[in-house]
């Protein structure tokens, strides 16, 4: 049968949004397909026809929040400048982490949203690709002798992911010390962390070498 005319994208997107917001607050057990339909002003129907059910919820979840962030990422368009690419990256990162926390937390936080089932398999691929422009980054950065050719351009990219992901985290969950804000100190971490690894006359630069 022919999905019914009101079950449309808009529809669609307003149901992920909301049930996002769901398993942020209270997780994946509170999410009903009901009371779903019912916050959406929409039938239960309307529900089944564009997910099918619950699991194919949490699928179409996942994959949206993917979808944003890659999407996301794209807008960063390579530059000669590869290093001061993957600062921006990480600023891109913070951006949509505050923006979409709900999204966010799906996509980096919560397991049993990207993988409802043992039968999944597509997680790691899409994973893969919210990694691999960092990862590119710093190829690129490598080629152009900004990064230490000897370093694996993955474990650099995860340090610059992992410092971000950190203080993201720390803001998200309102766990930012007394007095001081992340806002203030982000692109600066990002900056000394990328800094650390750069390459200067045959050597990694130290910290002191941040301008």
């Amino acid at each position: 049968m022919a999905r019914l005319k009101t079950h449309d994208e808009a529809l669609r997107l307003r149901l992920l949004h909301r049930a996002a917001a769901t398993v942020f607050d209270r997780g994946t057990a509170a999410l009903s397909l009901r009371q779903l339909a019912a916050d959406v002003k929409t039938s239960t129907t309307a529900v089944y026809s564009l997910f099918g059910n619950k699991a194919g919820l949490l699928s179409s979840l996942y994959e949206e929040a993917v979808r944003l962030f890659v999407a996301r990422l794209a807008a960063i368009r390579p530059t000669d400048d590869p290093a001061g690419d993957v600062i921006r990256l990480g600023l891109v990162y913070r951006e949509y982490a505050i923006a979409n926390p709900h999204l966010y937390a799906i996509l980096f936080s919560d397991r049993s949203v990207q993988c409802p089932s043992e039968s999944e398999s597509e997680r790691p691929r899409e994973a893969i690709e919210t990694y691999r422009p960092l990862v590119d980054a710093v190829r690129r950065g490598q080629q152009a002798g900004q990064f230490s050719p000897e370093s694996d351009p993955e474990v650099i990219a995860l340090s610059v992911w992992g410092t971000a992901h950190g203080l993201v985290s720390l803001v998200l969950s309102g766990n930012e010390p007394p007095g001081l804000a992340v806002a203030d100190c982000y692109e600066r971490a990002l900056g000394v962390l990328v800094a650390g690894w750069r390459v200067s006359e045959g050597k990694v630069q130290g910290f002191a070498d941040v301008p």
